[in-house]
């Protein structure tokens, strides 16, 4: 996750660094959110910063705890339930009416639909 903030900030050519401690709990601070919010294009109300400082570190501290689990026996998964999507033999279920349809389109030929033209 580190890296990943420093590469965004490196490809945006602005300085923003979070240091991330070892333990979970991480704290950011009024600069470190303005630093955030000018990558992401936003303006944010001085009075709202503590607020989001709270919540980013929350957020930041729930990626490393997740980074921290121990993932060695675990296959990956497309997706989370182990369910199998649940395939109809391929038959015809339905009579062909092209004939009835093309017999009202306004134009057709050789069995096609004649469309006008969009795009010049």
């Amino acid at each position: 996750m580190q890296w990943a903030v420093e590469q965004a900030a490196n490809d945006l050519n602005c300085s923003l660094y979070i240091k991330f401690p070892s333990g979970i709990g991480m704290s950011l601070d009024k600069s470190d959110v303005e630093k955030i919010a000018h990558l992401a294009r936003l303006a944010i109300d001085d009075n709202d910063i503590p607020d989001y400082a709270r919540d980013l570190s929350n957020i930041f501290g729930l990626v490393e705890e997740l980074a921290n689990a121990d993932t060695t026996d675990i296959s990956p998964m497309a997706h989370p339930f182990d369910a199998h999507q649940r395939l109809r033999k391929d038959v015809v279920s339905e009579t062909n009416q092209r004939e009835l349809f093309q017999s009202i389109a306004p134009k057709i030929d050789s069995g096609v639909y004649l469309v006008p033209q969009v795009i010049e």
